[in-house]
């Protein structure tokens, strides 16, 4: 495993502080493209939890220089890295744009990952931009996408990017889909898949400050967002949390602070030292929401609480702010769940047991530092389970 002593500067994908004066510049986001079938009958059709059984995972192979920079082959190192240790429990497909992109992700993937150039990718987040799959409980899978406009076009207002980098990233769930030979549908709201969580049993968590959000869905009552969210998702409950709007490009996903184990059980990271206050006390205000709330069938929700690292040794202390430190990102695997390690040898072991103790299966921790940091992003962020019929 390799140790990188510093995150060379580059595009983070999290948390850089928008521009003064650039925030309004966003707000106007145009119409959902494409057609839009009505949302399945909630009943029989749902999203499964992520604990359970995949056919594969879907990622999405980055090499993109207008986006990553200079910071882009270590990126993709990161990825593949993640890529070959996901593809030790249950078959990865890797996106990659064009056949040069594919020759270059097969070489650093191996043989193990399957590298497809058929579905062109803007870049990796492929939790963000490709398809939520639905089960029937009777052999039939569908899925349907969330209109990605990356992030809100907050890749523009915080990083210049223009509106056409992301481009094909706008197509990928439909793609994806194709590929799969399943149906496709696209919901009437706008978002990412990083920004709500599903337990699979009829209940949804997700941050206002990501969905009740005029850079997404101007126009729309929460109300509304929660009605085809649930419609979509087969849910019939939605936990609104408190978020962070403004702080870095996805207006404060869920999926880096709390996230569900199965029915029943979540898991909270509430921040360590190298946290700015800002997360502190976001990562707490949830905290205190979920201790105090039941799910659709009307459990009590068991919240296990882990904390995230206080040091980040092999990290610059000028950037150890902008760093995404949660061990809460995590990709669920068939037979393990992959998260990171920091180096806090303490609190990486804590959050090892605890992960194993509350999935009761192996944690496997890799160092994706160039990831989690220059990409702001994590395991979870750059993978799409597709389930089981």
């Amino acid at each position: 495993m390799s140790t990188e002593h510093d995150v060379t500067t580059g595009i983070s994908r999290r948390t850089l502080l928008a521009r003064t004066g650039a925030v309004a510049a966003a707000l106007a986001v145009g119409p959902v493209l494409g057609g839009i079938r009505p949302a399945r009958a909630a009943t029989g059709w749902r999203v499964p939890g992520e604990e359970t059984l995949h056919t594969r995972t879907w990622m999405a192979w980055p090499s993109s220089y207008t986006i990553w920079g200079n910071v882009l082959t270590k990126i993709q190192a990161d990825i593949a890295k993640l890529a070959k240790e996901i593809a030790k429990y249950e078959p990865v497909i890797m996106c990659a744009d064009g056949s040069s992109a594919a020759s270059q992700a097969r070489s650093a993937c191996g043989s193990t990952v399957t590298v497809i150039s058929s579905i062109p990718v803007s870049d990796c987040w492929m939790r963000d931009t490709g398809p939520l799959f639905r089960t029937d409980g009777a052999g039939g899978l569908d899925a349907f996408g969330l209109n990605f406009n990356a992030w809100g076009e907050n890749a523009t207002t915080f990083y210049g990017l223009p509106y056409s980098a992301y481009d094909k990233d706008r197509t990928v769930a439909q793609k994806v889909a194709a590929y799969a030979a399943v149906p496709f549908a696209k919901a009437s709201v706008v978002g990412e898949g990083g920004g709500v969580e599903c337990d699979g049993d009829g209940t949804l968590m997700a941050t206002e400050s990501c969905w009740v959000n005029s850079n997404r869905n101007p126009g729309k009552t929460k109300a509304q967002i929660e009605a085809e969210l649930l419609a979509r998702f087969g849910a019939s409950k939605m936990i609104w949390l408190p978020g962070v709007t403004g702080q870095d490009v996805t207006d404060g996903h869920i999926d880096g602070t709390a996230r569900f184990v199965r029915p029943g059980v979540v898991m909270v990271q509430l921040a360590g030292a190298v946290r700015p206050d800002v997360w502190t006390t976001n990562a707490q205000a949830i905290h205190d929401v979920l201790v105090n709330a039941t799910d659709a069938k009307g459990r009590a929700l068991q919240v296990i609480a882990i904390e995230g690292p206080d040091t980040l040794p092999r990290i610059s202390q000028g950037k150890q702010a902008q760093f995404l430190s949660s061990y809460m990102n995590w990709a669920v695997t068939n037979r393990a769940v992959i998260t990171v390690q920091f180096g806090d040898t303490a609190k990486d072991a804590a959050a090892k047991s605890a992960i194993e103790a509350a999935f009761g299966r192996p944690c496997v921790q890799l160092n994706l530092d160039n990831l989690y940091g220059n990409g702001g992003g994590g395991a979870h962020c750059v993978t799409m389970q597709e389930p089981s019929r």
